[in-house]
């Protein structure tokens, strides 16, 4: 499964996000720097509407959404890539992690302090990302003196890595992430060897005032991220009240309804920022459904039909013979599958077929 970390400066509301994001109140929270320490884990359902018409069709009580892995990470300050604060433990967390939600404080309260003595979310972003950078040159360096030799020895893997390399090292020295590089297709597969933090994704989470929740148009500090944001290659914005998401933890759906309602809003942040952070790694459903269960599977856009297959179980994927294959779209409004057959919505699709979106399937294979 895959990771998304969220990280950020100390008091920014990271904790308070992951409970909301995991519906629990496993991450302590609190006033005061590091109160996270060791990192907290949550798998967290993916919101979809499409899976009630699918049950409804499928006439089925048993739903399983889709799912990815939430990751509390301690809370970052300046010096941290020369191990300043908690900075060795939290580079090598986020290593770890496929992509990145920051947690941006675009709020002012005098009652929560800030590590850094005022809010400036470009500031907070840059010293982040600074420590990203500086991390990476160090990584890259030491690497680059390992692979010299394998280099000279005739090891291609090793001449191309170095190659980037010598790319990236000026790059990151201007302070620019790795992921700003312009890189050709054979570079993009050769950065995933060289496991740089500032080459991953960013989801910026703007974390709001209550009152700013509804419209949040006249908040400057989030106009100031939203155009950075802009700026930099792959990365998303959403925007979120993590004091209005704690506050949802212990309500019911209808109670979250109503509350929602309240402030003007219909839908909760966290399912904007679930459903951003799927997109953000590069993430899609596909759908199998019967009576038995609906159930959203999640691959990897542009994965094909035997790949997709092998998301359920590696047999699928060895002995896959054809995959029988309608739009969702298709399905829905046909009203059910006797009905999509009959207007011709069903295809059967072989091993070079690139899943889609909503794709409903059913897969054929030799045991």
């Amino acid at each position: 499964m895959l990771q998304a970390g969220i990280v950020g400066l100390p008091n920014v509301g990271k904790s308070t996000l992951f409970n909301a994001l995991t519906r629990t109140r496993k991450a302590e929270s609190a006033n005061y720097p590091f109160c996270t320490i060791d990192p907290n884990v949550g798998v967290v359902q993916v919101p979809d509407a499409r899976l009630e018409p699918l049950r409804e069709i499928s006439k089925t009580d048993k739903v399983i959404p889709a799912a990815i892995e939430f990751v509390d990470i301690a809370g970052l300050v300046e010096g941290a890539s020369k191990g300043e604060g908690l900075g060795n433990k939290f580079l090598a967390n986020i290593r770890e992690v496929d992509a990145i939600v920051h947690v941006v404080r675009c709020f002012e309260d005098e009652d929560i302090i800030h590590n850094m003595g005022s809010i400036d979310p470009l500031r907070d972003i840059e010293v982040i990302n600074t420590e990203l950078i500086l991390a990476d040159i160090s990584s890259l360096e030491s690497q680059q003196e390992k692979l010299v030799k394998k280099a000279r020895g005739g090891d291609k893997e090793a001449a191309e890595n170095l190659l980037l390399i010598e790319r990236l090292l000026p790059h990151l020295n201007e302070t620019k992430p790795a992921i700003t590089l312009d890189m050709n297709d054979d570079e993009l597969i050769v950065i995933k060897r060289l496991c740089l933090l500032s080459a991953k994704r960013v989801l910026y989470a703007c974390n709001v005032a209550e009152s700013d929740l509804a419209d949040y148009s006249g908040n400057a500090f989030v106009s100031q991220v939203e155009t950075f944001a802009r700026e930099h290659h792959g990365a998303g914005i959403c925007v979120i009240s993590a004091a209005v998401e704690a506050e949802l933890i212990d309500f019911d759906g209808e109670e979250a309804a109503e509350y929602l309602e309240s402030l003007g809003i219909q839908d909760s942040g966290v399912s904007l920022l679930i459903r951003a952070a799927y997109e953000l790694l590069g993430l899609a459903s596909y759908f199998t459904a019967g009576v038995q269960e609906v159930r959203a599977w999640t691959f990897k856009n542009g994965m094909k039909a035997p790949q997709c297959a092998g998301v359920i179980h590696t047999d699928f994927e060895s002995g896959f013979i054809k995959a029988e294959v309608v739009a969702y779209d298709d399905l829905i409004a046909a009203g059910n599958v006797a009905k999509a057959r009959e207007a011709g919505k069903y295809r059967l699709e072989g091993k070079d077929y690139e899943f889609k979106d909503g794709d409903v399937a059913l897969f054929r294979f030799n045991n």
